[in-house]
């Protein structure tokens, strides 16, 4: 039960498209999920990991917010923060966050600043990035933005610059099928994109899940249950290894690839991290980088691809 308690709920929120209205190093304001308000008052404690709704005087753990978003039990909020089986009910007059937020249009990714924030931040190839992004351009109170777009199955829009990390609902899995009994299930796209540009690869011959949220994964079974081996590429935290667990129990393969970049958070952690050495150590540009390899066998639950 502690555990569970120590999800963070910063995280947790974000993970749903979430984002504090205002913020401070020790808490952050966020419109409340519960109705539809302009200003923002619900609380975040960063440091206790407690929230506190001032509109309804109620806060409390995650836990005591997963019973309250869901309408369920105690031991239904653990299980599903256990399983990441969330899934995030409001009442029907209920606008979440990004409910100001315009997308005004769609178009190739050419934006100079967003490229250079994918080579330069994030390491990523442009050219594998064209092919699954677009430059979405979107207004949220009437301000103008724009964003690197990536589209979920059902039609929502995970977006991302060097200062803004957002979706816009609805929010789903996204999952990139060719018939393949093998597929690759990454937490973000970030992710997918690392790998893919590690590959050298734009179109891979196998199947690709991005969660887009481990919240999300439940929404992901019935497209993962269609392959005999499953390869996760899921963060080193708390929550990644919990929705390890729960693919494992979808009962196919299923081989954990975070011990290649152990110690760093995520995959695009890994490929940032070692470009960086690479360039700073010309001489140790053979440094193993194993999921690279296609030749060996796997040991446990951990295998080269």
């Amino acid at each position: 039960m502690d555990d569970i308690k120590n999800i963070n709920i910063k995280q947790f929120l974000s993970e749903q498209g979430i984002s504090p209205k205002q913020e401070r190093t020790a808490y952050g304001m966020y419109l409340s999920p519960f109705r539809p308000e302009t200003a923002p008052s619900f609380k975040v404690d960063y440091n206790k990991n407690l929230w506190y709704d001032f509109g309804l005087g109620e806060g409390g753990s995650i836990i005591d917010l997963v019973m309250k978003l869901d309408s369920c039990s105690v031991n239904e909020a653990v299980a599903k923060l256990e399983n990441g089986s969330f899934s995030f009910h409001c009442s029907e007059s209920t606008e979440p966050v990004q409910s100001t937020m315009q997308i005004e249009l769609v178009k190739l990714l050419q934006n100079i600043r967003l490229i250079d924030y994918l080579q330069s931040k994030r390491s990523i190839s442009i050219d594998i990035a064209r092919e699954y992004c677009q430059e979405v351009h979107y207004t949220t109170n009437g301000k103008p933005f724009f964003a690197i777009g990536f589209q979920s199955d059902a039609g929502g829009w995970e977006l991302r610059n060097e200062y803004f990390k957002g979706s816009t609902s609805p929010k789903s899995p996204t999952t990139i099928g060719n018939s393949s009994p093998t597929c690759l299930l990454f937490e973000g796209f970030m992710d997918m994109l690392s790998y893919l540009t590690l590959k050298n690869a734009i179109r891979p011959t196998v199947d690709m899940a991005v969660l887009n949220s481990v919240h999300n994964l439940h929404r992901a079974e019935d497209f993962l249950k269609r392959h005999q081996t499953i390869h996760c590429f899921l963060d080193n935290d708390d929550a990644g290894r919990r929705a390890f667990t729960a693919v494992e129990k979808l009962g196919r393969e299923t081989i954990d690839q975070s011990p290649f970049y152990r110690n760093l958070k995520d995959l695009n952690e890994y490929i940032v991290t070692h470009r960086l050495k690479s360039a700073q150590e010309p001489t140790k540009e053979s440094m193993q980088t194993p999921i690279h390899k296609s030749n060996n066998t796997p040991t446990s639950k951990s295998r080269k691809i």
